[in-house]
């Protein structure tokens, strides 16, 4: 599998997220977030894409009985999980010395409803798509294998990919490939997924947009034609960038002073927007201080263990 730089993408047909599967989670720069994170025994923490649970496990072991850690995830599926790792079974903690878990489903982009002002010693995001949804054809995340259009985190969200793909007029789903995807050839695209449809699956959607979008050189053929596209269906569906951006608006009325956020991104135009909140919190602002320069990347031993890292990017910063 061979990582690519453009946009965060990677050459598999299901793209990039964050985390491993049920069995064999491994949370994506474990050991950088929870240190950026500078855990306080006794805090409260948001981990505001509680996944799994992996990354919370750790802040909750840093954290003890005096501690409080908040878990939210638009996934029910991942809650589920996420439940029984965080509070073990029937309720007994993993270990004595546990803090209070809350966990919540609703998307990140509800923290400033939810939570007042100075109340968190630190919040976690790591944005993305999960193995869980991308390894389960009946959500239609990916087009490893044939499932229906759907593409919904939350199953309650008003619009699936179908919807989308089915009644976006060409020139209002060109945009969104163009602009979600990165996708050079979106018009085309646009134009064969209009012409075919409709289309149900994601096995259909894929092989019309291969068809209108055959590989140019050898960089494109790295990855699978629909790539972009699908990314682009995936994010448009979720509101995924402007979920982003209302958890960095409400992020520092919501951190305790010292307090830190920290955010794991996988491609480009999510890191853009971590980059230019924490700029423009530090500079113009004066509200953070930044804590990383540079994105900080995993490790070529962590890359080779676990491929989606690769395009992992971590940005930190601290509430002044």
């Amino acid at each position: 599998m061979n990582h690519l730089s453009d946009g965060g993408l990677t050459d598999t047909p299901q793209g990039v997220g964050h985390g491993g599967g049920r069995a064999s989670h491994v949370p994506v720069l474990l050991k950088e977030a929870i240190d950026f994170l500078a855990v306080r025994r006794g805090g409260t923490y948001i981990d505001a894409t509680v996944g799994l649970g992996g990354h919370s496990y750790e802040i909750a072991k840093r954290l003890g009985a005096p501690g409080h850690l908040i878990g939210l995830d638009k996934d029910p599926a991942a809650l589920a999980i996420a439940r029984e790792r965080l509070t073990g079974s029937a309720g007994v903690p993993p270990a004595a010395d546990w803090p209070e878990i809350t966990l919540m489903q609703c998307s990140f982009a509800e923290v400033g409803k939810r939570f007042g002002p100075k109340f968190a010693d630190g919040i976690l995001a790591d944005i993305g798509v999960s193995s869980l949804q991308l390894d389960d054809a009946a959500r239609g995340f990916s087009f490893q294998a044939d499932g229906p259009l759907d593409m919904r985190m939350d199953p309650r969200g008003e619009r699936s990919a179908e919807q989308v793909v089915n009644h976006l007029d060409e020139r209002q789903l060109a945009d969104v490939i163009y602009e979600f995807g990165e996708e050079r050839r979106s018009r085309r695209i646009a134009r064969a997924i209009c012409r075919s449809r409709p289309i149900r699956s994601t096995a259909h959607l894929a092989d019309v947009i291969s068809a209108a979008a055959r590989p140019m050189n050898s960089e494109s053929r790295r990855i699978h034609p629909a790539t972009r596209t699908f990314q682009a269906l995936r994010i448009f569906v979720n509101r995924e960038l402007e979920d982003l951006q209302a958890l960095l608006k409400a992020a520092p009325r919501i951190l305790k002073p010292g307090g830190r956020v920290v955010v794991i991104s996988f491609h480009s135009l999510e890191d853009r927007i971590v980059k230019d909140a924490f700029r423009e919190g530090g500079i113009k602002d004066k509200y953070y201080r930044v804590l990383t320069k540079k994105p900080v990347t995993a490790s070529e031993e962590e890359s080779d263990r676990n491929p989606r890292a690769r395009s992992a990017k971590l940005r930190a910063a601290e509430k002044v």
